[in-house]
């Protein structure tokens, strides 16, 4: 499989900021995180001609700073607060915002990173560290992150992994059997069967990446495959069913990534270090998904950017749970 050159990524969308996660539908409709400083936050719409509007949060809490998002049937929204207070929220078309999450096992959530649902009404949750802030866990070979599970209704809130080495997405694939799960700081995808009830069982090794590969984003193809984006080096890599990883899409200083890779092996911050990754077009790589009439195209979310990036995609997307809401 060829690979994309950097300069042939479109963008869609205006005055888009750190637009972090992106959210496809089958009508064409985009949805994306904003956060533009100072609290002020919620979600962009990206509607089918490319018009932009932005629902902004009433009342959100201090240093409010939405990160992950997950679509509701009702084209609602619940939003991961990275912010300081962390939790999870509702927000309503009309920019209401409700508390749905704040705290698990007698314990305030730390900043809160993603937030997924199932065809099953449930919502997952990820907490990259318990550490704030969140840099005193951005290192190699650390990692007490963890993931929570909760009804649709709130109900029976729990965690249901730990000792996760920076957790980021966390997504359920396709045959809802399994929670993929990216470890930043460990470079790694990794999985978890679920049980019935919402239970995880023991977390098995996807795929281990190689140096500068630092997954944040995820997504599922119609063949089986994995695909993840990196922070940093701003890839975009196809994990194949069999196990094969390509990179599809790198946008890197070849001297800079050489020096952050020896930088963060040696023992270094990883904050700085990924940070490179904004100085460069792509803006820092942080989301995935596949999109268009017939999910042939792959828009990318960022850290950086002021829209949502798309290319086209080798080969097609699987649905996403959202993608008929």
């Amino acid at each position: 499989m060829d690979g994309i050159s950097p300069g042939a990524i479109g963008g869609v969308g205006e005055a888009l900021a750190r637009p972090e996660c992106v959210i496809t539908t089958l009508t064409g409709d985009l949805y994306v995180s904003y956060c533009a400083g100072n609290g002020v936050g919620g979600v962009s719409h990206v509607d089918p001609s490319g018009a932009t509007r932005h629902i902004i949060a009433k009342d959100a809490p201090e240093g409010f700073l939405p990160n992950g998002i997950a679509l509701l049937p009702d084209r609602s929204f619940l939003i991961a607060n990275l912010g300081p207070t962390g939790g999870v929220y509702h927000l309503a078309d009309d920019g209401t915002l409700t508390p749905r999450l704040l705290e698990i096992d007698g314990m305030a959530l730390p900043p809160t990173n993603f937030v997924g649902i199932d065809t099953l009404g449930r919502i997952w949750v990820t907490v990259s560290t318990l550490q704030v802030p969140r840099e005193k866990m951005m290192f190699k070979g650390r990692g007490d992150g963890f993931v929570a599970v909760m009804e649709s209704d709130g109900a029976n809130a729990r965690i249901v992994a730990s000792d996760i080495d920076f957790t980021n997405e966390g997504v359920v694939d396709p045959s809802g059997h399994w929670l993929y799960v990216n470890e930043t700081m460990g470079q790694r995808t990794s999985r978890f069967a679920i049980a019935p009830n919402g239970d995880l069982g023991p977390k098995e090794l996807v795929a281990q990446y190689g140096p500068g590969t630092f997954p944040d984003g995820l997504t599922f193809d119609a063949e089986g495959g994995l695909w993840i984006v990196s922070v940093c080096s701003n890839r975009v890599v196809r994990t194949h069913a069999d196990g094969r990883q390509e990179i599809l899409v790198e946008d890197c200083d070849p001297d800079v990534l050489a020096d952050c890779i020896a930088r963060f092996d040696a023992g270094e911050c990883a904050r700085p270090l990924v940070d490179s990754g904004g100085k460069r077009s792509l803006g820092n790589l942080a989301s995935i998904a596949f999109g268009g009439p017939d999910l042939s195209t792959i828009y990318l979310g960022t850290l950086f950017c002021e829209k949502i990036l798309h290319m086209p995609a080798p080969v097609k997307g699987a649905e996403p749970v959202h993608w008929r809401f």
